[in-house]
């Protein structure tokens, strides 16, 4: 990177889309660009930070069903921990610094926003959050997802039979992000991994010189 400052990326998708390996693929490809201690790969729930093994219960169902404002209210205060104690730190510690994280606000959005709770609603929650650089939305098919999820060794998680319907709801929060300024690429994530990989840097190097 031809910049000195720090450089935020969030990469997106349904569950099945692929979005847990092309983060850590994305990862490793800037880290050998850039040096294996610029870049950080995280995530969210972010297990360490406040309430996140309440959430890693909530979504693999082992706590009782919540409502989404209570889960809403607990994804802000992880992603807000979060921030403050990993992902701004690690922006600020040096030059060129890269932070990837798989998942963030866009899927709180979709999956916390509904007829009690608009998005504005919910994201007022997250106004603490760091705003992303960039949001990498991964496109994969129903096929593709429910393909991969198939391949899983573990039990489904919560919203990962709701395809259609979430589909939909990140295609509408998407267009609310982008109209807030928000920069949101969507990449086809049907194709195979070393295709997915080149179109996720393409977009990095459109927002950022590398």
């Amino acid at each position: 990177m031809t910049t000195n400052s720090g450089y935020f990326i969030v990469v997106e998708g349904l569950d099945g889309s692929g979005k847990t390996e092309m983060s850590r693929r994305l990862a490793q490809a800037l880290r050998e660009e850039l040096g294996a201690e610029k870049v950080l790969l995280t995530c969210e729930p972010h297990l360490d930070s406040a309430a996140g093994g309440f959430l890693r219960a909530a979504l693999g169902h082992r706590v009782r069903p919540l409502q989404s404002w209570t889960l809403a209210l607990a994804f802000a205060a992880n992603r807000a921990d979060h921030t403050a104690r990993v992902i701004a730190p690690f922006l600020a510690a040096g030059s060129r610094q890269v932070v990837i994280c798989d998942r963030y606000y866009l899927s709180s959005l979709v999956n916390q926003s509904n007829e009690d709770a608009s998005p504005a609603e919910v994201m007022a929650l997250n106004r603490q959050a760091r705003r992303p650089h960039l949001i990498l939305f991964l496109n994969a098919s129903n096929e593709t997802c429910y393909r991969r999820m198939d391949s899983r060794e573990k039990d489904p998680e919560m919203f990962e039979d709701q395809l259609d319907e979430l589909r939909e709801k990140y295609v509408a929060c998407i267009d609310f992000l982008r109209v807030q300024g928000e920069t949101v690429e969507i990449v086809d994530a049907d194709a195979g991994i070393p295709v997915v990989l080149e179109n996720m840097l393409e977009q990095v190097r459109k927002t950022r010189a590398i």
